[in-house]
């Protein structure tokens, strides 16, 4: 079988589309016909080498997949640590849920990792019911991506006043389409004092922050009081800072999200598909896509990724 595979841990020039051994199924897996693969930044991360626990090459790159479960000839989309992007996979059940039927491929491929992360950043800083006298607020970190957009989807039907940083107007505008109320293009302004600006100086509930470096320390400081930073990803691959003064101030806290652990945790996972698929079954979630690439063109998905030109989900097309 065809599949994308990193020979070694140096960038995307490392991937190679190759052929492999059809995937040996262990105990209570199924096997998967890929037809679709999402990627996320976490995939970039990993083929340089950034990403731990990241097996020495050469393997299987990809996180998220959609095809055919091959025992019972239902869609299905999935998540798995590594190795999504071949034409089949081993997957365990509770890694995999049933695609939505008005769904087409390429969306179901768009879903877990975003979508799963998005909730479950909200679930976390405790904005998943409404608040008793005021309206939650959010600044959610590169809000034209993969699961900045799902982000802002689910925002909207919680209520939840939305603050999206990116580095394009146009990117932007699309954003608001989705339901985002207040865009900021971090090249022209300073978002910790837009924030400020906006919310006369209260700040916001939670930050959706997957930058690190100096972005967590300035993320704390548009909190409120009690409020949460959010941290799934350290995009420009330096460690979080903090400011221990602003944590001190607010009561604030700072909560890491690892979809990779939260997963293997079904009375997590459980409670939030349920939600979700309730929401997708209202015809309230669908993933935004921005470019489809063939496998053979992969390489081009991943440095589109890298230079942070993509507005929503880049989809790598399997089968």
């Amino acid at each position: 079988m065809k599949a994308l595979v990193i020979t070694s841990l140096s960038g995307p020039e490392a991937l190679a589309v190759q052929d492999g051994a059809e995937p040996s199924l262990k105990p209570g897996q199924t096997l998967v016909r890929v037809a679709a693969g999402g990627l996320n930044f976490a995939d970039f991360m990993t083929a340089q080498g950034g990403y731990p626990g990241t097996p020495a090459p050469p393997l299987i790159a990809g996180r998220e997949f959609a095809g055919v479960d091959e025992s019972s000839g239902q869609r299905v989309m999935g998540y798995m640590q590594w190795g999504a992007f071949a034409e089949r996979v081993a997957a365990y059940p509770n890694m995999i849920w049933p695609a939505p039927e008005h769904w087409t491929d390429e969306q179901a491929a768009a879903f877990p990792v975003n979508y799963f992360t998005a909730y479950l950043g909200y679930w976390q800083a405790g904005m998943t019911q409404p608040p008793a006298g005021r309206t939650h607020r959010a600044l959610i970190h590169a809000v034209a991506g993969g699961v900045g957009t799902a982000a802002v989807q689910i925002g909207r039907i919680l209520g939840v006043e939305m603050y999206g940083t990116s580095s394009s107007d146009e990117k932007l505008a699309r954003v608001k389409e989705l339901g985002l109320q207040h865009g900021i293009n971090y090249k022209q302004r300073d978002y910790e004092e837009v924030v400020k600006d906006l919310t006369r100086g209260e700040g916001v509930d939670a930050v959706f922050e997957m930058l690190g470096g100096e972005h967590t320390a300035k993320s704390l400081r548009c909190l409120r009081d009690f409020g949460r930073v959010i941290q799934y990803g350290t995009a420009t691959g330096k460690p979080p800072q903090l400011d221990v003064r602003a944590l001190y101030a607010k009561s604030a806290s700072i909560q890491g999200l690892w979809l990779t652990y939260l997963s293997q945790k079904r009375e997590i996972m459980e409670p939030a598909w349920k939600q979700l698929s309730e929401w997708i079954g209202q015809r309230k979630l669908a993933p935004a896509i921005g470019h489809v690439f063939p496998l053979e063109r992969a390489v081009e998905a991943y440095k589109l990724l890298q230079e942070g030109k993509n507005y929503g989900k880049l989809v790598i097309k399997i089968g």
